[in-house]
């Protein structure tokens, strides 16, 4: 008798050990951090497809999104997709594509994060035309890829709302050979 109680303590253990653990990973999981997977070619050269990233779920409970964070968000067209893309503009900013080049607030926004330069497309069905300035409503925040040839991002369906930001990328894990922390590449004073 002895031994059966034993084998069933061993096993209570266990089994309180494995629930223990599951119940700490999906809180951890729902809300303080997620892995993702980058899917597709919208973000080279600084993410490509199959780089694996942990994402903050809980940064813009404790501060607000800034200019040049990288983000993981909901599809505006489909909110079973997760996009990532980086913040160009906050609620209030003046944003316009000119010549291949983005204007934030009229001045000159340097990007060294991209490759090639900024594109519009014309016609119905896009937001953003050449050079004319759109201002991004309150409660919204207006978003690109860093590969801006092949992004579909608010150029084309416009600003997102920042309840469909799902977290902030702040850490790659995979390949071995990009592993490390995401920078913010705007001064702190082009944050805010």
């Amino acid at each position: 008798m002895r031994v059966i109680a034993s084998i069933i303590d061993f096993v209570m253990d266990i089994l309180e050990t494995v629930v223990f653990v599951g119940s700490l990973f999906m809180v951890v999981y729902l809300f303080i951090l997620q892995p993702n997977q980058v899917k597709g070619i919208s973000m080279v050269p600084t993410f490509k497809d199959g780089d694996y990233i942990l994402t903050s779920k809980i940064t813009y409970k404790i501060r607000g999104p800034k200019r040049g964070d990288v983000i993981v968000l909901q599809s505006p067209n489909n909110p079973d997709i997760d996009y990532i893309k980086r913040i160009i503009g906050l609620p209030g900013d003046e944003i316009m594509v000119q010549n291949g080049n983005v204007y934030l607030n009229g001045e000159l926004l340097v990007e060294p994060y991209i490759s090639v330069k900024t594109n519009t497309w014309q016609g119905e069905g896009h937001y953003l035309k050449e050079g004319v300035p759109v201002v991004v409503p309150p409660g919204y925040v207006f978003v690109m890829g860093d590969n801006r040839p092949r992004s579909s991002d608010s150029r084309e369906f416009g600003p997102i709302p920042i309840q469909h930001i799902i977290g902030l990328v702040f850490y790659r894990y995979y390949p071995p050979g990009s592993v490390g922390w995401i920078k913010n590449p705007f001064a702190s004073s082009m944050q805010d």
